[in-house]
């Protein structure tokens, strides 16, 4: 299930920095973090501190997912900001290119999602364990075997949009843990952070970042 981790070497995309933040548009393959073991160690915060020396991590993407991350560049940045992503007063929106067309246009998905333990680290519904998990979806355009969808989580859970949309019967292409047959082989998973929406750290106003997705 796991492949060979080698991340992407093209040049970090910035889409903005301040006193006070910094905005990159994540590259799919590329882990959010440091993973455990040194072939883990290249990750995009370290990367991004090689630019910004002082920058913090705030939230994360999964590796196979690309688009718009923000980093802290103070310990105050990092609190307020991280603060909203727990409190879910960020705005977020993705692109997902997902097997087949869903029956309706649009739609909201309310199913718990918990760590399925004995398979870490794929996630699955549990009405019993899991915790609350909300997406929006829409269907953007329908390809006739695939469709374009924006979804909007209401909350950030691991995996959450990865498990909704196969929960919806229509996993996201090139996802390498819930996509199988024709729908896993891409070179990539086809998720896109496409856009963010915060409240500046220093003075309060709402900012939106947006990344146009590569697919």
């Amino acid at each position: 299930m796991e492949t060979v981790y080698a991340p992407p070497t093209d040049p970090l995309v910035f889409l903005h920095d301040d006193a006070d933040i910094v905005v990159v548009d994540k590259p799919a393959g590329l882990l959010s973090v440091p993973g455990r073991g040194d072939h883990l160690a290249d990750c995009l915060i370290t990367r991004v501190q090689a630019v910004f020396p002082t920058a913090l991590v705030v939230h994360r993407l999964d590796r196979d997912t690309s688009g718009v991350m923000i980093f802290a560049l103070s310990p105050h940045a990092q609190r307020t900001l991280s603060t909203q992503f727990a409190e879910r007063k960020t705005q977020k929106a993705y692109v997902a290119l997902v097997q087949g067309e869903p029956e309706e246009d649009k739609g909201t998905i309310d199913l718990p999602v918990i760590v399925d333990w004995p398979n870490r680290p794929l996630q699955k519904v549990c009405h019993e364990t899991g915790k609350p998990a909300v997406t929006d979806w829409r269907v953007v355009k329908r390809h006739g075997d695939s469709a374009r969808m924006r979804l909007v989580p209401h909350t950030g859970r691991t995996h959450q949009l990865r498990v909704h949309m196969l929960a919806l019967g229509h996993p996201i292409l090139g996802d390498p843990f819930y996509a199988h047959g024709a729908a896993a082989d891409y070179p990539r998973m086809m998720l896109h952070a496409e856009e963010l929406r915060v409240k500046h750290p220093e003075n309060g106003k709402s900012i939106r970042f947006r990344a146009k997705a590569p697919f």
